[in-house]
């Protein structure tokens, strides 16, 4: 039997108008330290975001998804975040921010595809 690995994650929200509080979810950030996992993925879905807010700027919320893949890789390009320890940048990906793209709250599981359990929140609350 294949040992369940303790996991954390949240859901990155868009929403466009903060003051409204309306969102659409758009993707997935999985932490499992046992693992050295950390990785995001997202899906954007461009008729929903626009029915909501038909003023959204869909480029800069790409970008935003970009740069948190970007710190999740660990990659130089997220600046210190990129170069900070994995713990340490899903610390920063999860912390609470009044932009227009947010993470949600954190949430816990088990699993023992770190990968597969991303494709299939992605799946789940995204898509």
């Amino acid at each position: 039997m294949t040992a369940r690995l303790p996991f954390q994650y949240v859901v990155v929200r868009c929403v466009p108008r903060v003051d409204r509080e309306e969102f659409v979810n758009v993707g997935v950030v999985l932490h499992c330290q046992q693992a050295d996992f950390l990785e995001a993925r997202w899906h954007v879905d461009r008729d929903r975001l626009v029915a909501l807010a038909s003023d959204v700027d869909l480029d800069a919320v790409c970008s935003a998804l970009r740069a948190i893949e970007a710190v999740c890789r660990g990659d130089e390009s997220a600046g210190e975040a990129g170069r900070a320890p994995m713990g340490t940048r899903f610390g920063f990906v999860k912390a609470p921010r009044s932009t227009v793209v947010q993470p949600g709250p954190v949430h816990g599981g088990t699993t023992d595809d770190p990968d597969g359990q991303l494709d299939h929140l992605l799946d789940r609350l995204v898509r």
